[in-house]
């Protein structure tokens, strides 16, 4: 076969998963094909939130400057019960944010989607064919052969060295393996209605989202970037959901809080709201990401950076292995990572999406009176990041501790004579970040040597032209505290942070810290 045909590579499915995994690839200068059926991004909206974790991968990317116009404050969620009373509320946290933004943020999806496909396709090891859509694949020892075909009917063949399905819920990857869906047993009829709303409208409308937690039709109102606003409404019993999205139903539906002056009908869909996981994320040489691997209820609007954390999961591991960095087995962590993370917070999604789907009176009475007993009588407010879990397989070092799998902060640091973002100073890859250099022993400089980290001191004394002490060692100067404070919080001295910003482990001295480094350089290494 011919070279050309060959890929490191091939991504089928160019969506917003699929885009961040051939920008990754590209960034690290692998060969890639990546294939999607359709020519266009599609021009309505689909997911509206995004999170600090997936702002940060777009940094990584450098992408995240043509993304910000497109992003808005997502605000508090405010939950009303049967008599119109408040009995829950969720909001983020308050400043100084520990990844460096806004924990949770409302978005809006084509011209995203948009910016992630134009800046994969500006790599000159990255190839798109639009158009195209994976018909089968057979695997063998030496890679993946691959049958396309384009919607001029032509056919073609490919090899590739792995092959990752990022083709949607209905994904023929997942199909031709044959991967059973695990059923966390959610299955709900919603209609959701995208509306762009004018100045009269925007005038009516609540300025926080909402969740109507009413047994007559439980519904969700979401505040969106500008004049875009989003409801998910519950279809009942015996109603049609293709009546239910006529323009004439919608408005309907909608006449509790607009009428047809108020503004534009941007999308109205039908949807059944699930929770399935994958049971397997990975076929040898094959694996699934995003919605071919997942699907969830979106209450908490997780659906696009569950996808996105799948394929920054499996990326660094790829180059890792294909670099020679890392043996085959830590393939094996993936899906164990993801399926294990994507099972806890669909959990918590699903337990979310029972308080607000409660369709009777009596026991919907009942969980209001509940909350606010639990609530101490007063609604607290909860932080909506808190809601996301941490790694808890896979990857990790073997002692237990809390810090471990959690997304290791991003704070301001000083640079020059400004401000930058931690990622931006110190570098994205492994990193062993110590606070002062007390615990950067020569034995840690070598075990850090063997696994490409970087060490980074944070300097205690926040004196920024006192060198560091150790040689190859990068020092930094944060403003806010939000690194000194997390050391503190952790008791710990230092962290060993992996290339997608995750935890591996803390230690309280350079003994620990060395030990740590030790059985890291084993799992990657055998």
């Amino acid at each position: 076969m011919a070279a050309n045909n060959h890929y490191e590579v091939l991504v089928a499915g160019f969506g917003p998963s699929g885009a961040v995994a051939a920008g990754l690839l590209g960034q690290r200068g692998r060969k890639v094909l990546c294939v999607d059926r359709a020519r266009e991004v599609y021009d309505k909206p689909r997911a509206i939130a995004v999170d600090h974790e997936i702002m940060r991968v777009f940094q990584g990317l450098g992408v995240v400057e043509r993304i910000a116009e497109h992003v808005a404050v997502f605000p508090p969620s405010e939950f009303y019960g049967v008599d119109g009373q408040l009995i829950k509320r969720i909001d983020t946290v308050a400043k100084p944010w520990p990844l460096g933004y806004m924990p949770t943020m409302v978005f809006t999806q084509p011209p995203v989607e948009a910016a992630l496909r134009e800046h994969a396709c500006a790599y000159e090891s990255v190839e798109v064919a639009l158009g195209t859509e994976l018909v089968s694949f057979e695997e063998s020892a030496q890679g993946v052969s691959v049958q396309l075909k384009d919607d001029a009917g032509n056919t073609r063949t490919v090899t590739c060295d792995y092959l990752i399905g990022c083709d949607g819920a209905s994904s023929t990857v997942r199909t031709q393996l044959g991967i059973a869906y695990e059923d966390l047993v959610f299955d709900e009829p919603w209609l959701v209605v995208d509306v762009r709303v004018n100045e009269s409208g925007i005038a009516k409308l609540p300025k926080t989202a909402i969740q109507y937690c009413e047994p007559s039709r439980p519904c969700t109102y979401i505040v969106g970037p500008g004049g875009h606003r989003r409801w998910e409404i519950m279809l009942m019993p015996g109603e049609d959901p293709r009546d239910m999205q006529s323009e004439a139903q919608v408005w309907k539906l909608l006449s509790r809080w607009l009428t047809r002056e108020d503004g534009e009908l941007w999308r109205a869909a039908s949807y059944r709201f699930h929770a399935l996981v994958a049971q397997e994320w990975r076929r040898g040489r094959v694996f699934i990401a995003g919605d071919a691997a997942h699907q969830q209820p979106p209450f908490i609007g997780q659906g696009m950076c569950q996808g996105i954390r799948d394929v920054v999961n499996l990326v660094w591991k790829l180059d890792a292995v294909m670099q020679g960095e890392a043996q085959p087995a830590l393939l094996d962590s993936y899906g164990e990572e993801r399926g294990l993370h994507v099972r806890r917070l669909t959990t918590r999604i699903k337990e979310i999406g029972k308080l607000i789907c409660e369709r009777d009176v009596a026991a919907a009475r009942e969980r209001d009176a509940r909350l606010l007993r639990e609530a101490g009588g007063e609604v607290k407010t909860i932080a909506r990041q808190d809601i996301v879990p941490k790694l808890e397989a896979g990857l990790l070092v073997s002692t237990q501790h809390a810090a471990n799998g959690t997304l290791f902060p991003q704070p301001f640091v000083q640079h020059a004579d400004d401000a930058a973002l931690l990622d931006l100073v110190a570098g994205g890859n492994w990193r062993v970040v110590t606070l002062g250099a007390e615990p950067a022993s020569e034995a840690v400089q070598l075990a850090a040597k063997r696994i490409g980290a970087q060490i980074i001191e944070l300097a205690p004394d926040g004196d920024a032209h006192h060198a560091a002490v150790l040689p190859d060692t990068h020092r930094i100067v944060e403003i806010d505290g939000v690194l000194a404070a997390w050391f503190k919080r952790n008791e710990c001295c230092a962290a060993i942070v992996r290339p997608d910003h995750y935890v591996y482990g803390v230690a309280a001295d350079a003994g620990a810290l060395a030990a740590a480094l030790a059985q890291l350089d084993e799992a990657l290494h055998g």
